[in-house]
């Protein structure tokens, strides 16, 4: 391995893989699935780091803030995937969990050579968003040199924003410029350099903690269960109706009528079923406490 403390981890060649391209497949296979079952236990070494970026986040999600993710190439992509499963997951309001990419979204499918160099779009894009003390700006690069991701994160804490930061090599200048580092060291690739690898998997095991974690906390859950998914499929539908006939323990014809009234939403259906109200007033009801189906539920528990 590498031992140039100019190299950064990301970077470093592993000469214990030089001779993959003549392994047998599965054994090639084998030796993949072992690397990268290193990666959850260095992420679970983070998981302090973790919790205070998404608590230091939540106050300003309560009353309207954004989480805005700033990356290139694959820590890029990886950002805006993991905003772009948002709503349909957790029905967030449009722009509620950004994801900014350097080169835009050409940069989603394509290589934009370049993007990544320019600190000054990652504040023009974190300007653009007209981010505020209520914003949180999570900065992903797996070496946590990319200038874009830097810039991103630098425009945001001058403007009061939470800041943050994901990267796979310790002491980075993404980590100095963030007010929350968490810094996930996953050692060289298999193929080394190719980021999209480990450190690619340890960017997203990390990224779907911070906003999964955050929604649970916004009471987007009811336990585990996603209570704010939008019925937009098939499938999703069904879920809907399992979900409400889980909590309530209603028969399936009730669910069905109770859904349908509530226009798919199985927070509105639970309410409405388990209080006793009208949808309307259901509607009403978890408005008054801000989407969160368990509060409303004791609440209006204790109204009866």
């Amino acid at each position: 391995m590498s031992q140039n403390p100019n190299i950064p981890t990301t970077e470093s060649v592993n000469t214990t893989f030089s001779a993959i391209d003549r392994m047998p497949t599965d054994e090639l296979a084998r030796l993949m699935n072992q690397q990268d079952s290193t990666v959850p236990l260095a992420v679970g070494q983070h998981t302090e780091e973790i919790a205070a970026l998404i608590d230091a986040a939540l106050p300003g999600l309560r009353v309207g803030g954004r989480l805005i993710y700033a990356g290139a190439g694959t820590a890029g992509r990886l950002g805006v995937l993991d905003a772009s499963e948002c709503p349909p997951t957790f029905n967030t309001r449009p722009g509620q969990v950004v994801g900014l990419i350097a080169g835009g979204p050409d940069a989603l499918v394509s290589a934009i050579e370049g993007a990544e160099d320019d600190d000054a779009a990652g504040a023009r894009a974190v300007a653009g968003l007209d981010v505020g003390p209520q914003d949180t700006v999570v900065g992903v690069s797996a070496s946590g040199r990319t200038p874009y991701a830097i810039g991103a994160v630098r425009e945001a804490a001058q403007r009061g924003a939470t800041t943050g930061s994901i990267a796979c090599n310790d002491g980075s200048a993404l980590a100095a410029a963030a007010r929350h580092p968490i810094d996930v060291v996953v050692g060289p690739e298999l193929v080394a350099g190719s980021t999209r690898l480990k450190s690619g998997t340890a960017q997203k095991l990390v990224l779907n903690m911070i906003s999964t974690i955050a929604m649970v906390r916004l009471g987007k859950t009811y336990g585990n269960l996603m209570v704010d998914v939008q019925s937009t499929n098939i499938k999703l539908r069904e879920r809907v109706r399992r979900i409400v006939a889980e909590v309530t323990g209603a028969e399936a014809e009730t669910v069905e009528r109770a859904v349908d009234a509530a226009g798919g939403s199985a927070k509105v259906a639970i309410l409405s079923i388990l209080g006793n109200l009208s949808a309307e007033r259901a509607e009403t009801e978890l408005a008054r406490d801000a989407g969160v189906l368990r509060t409303a539920l004791d609440r209006t528990a204790h109204q009866g």
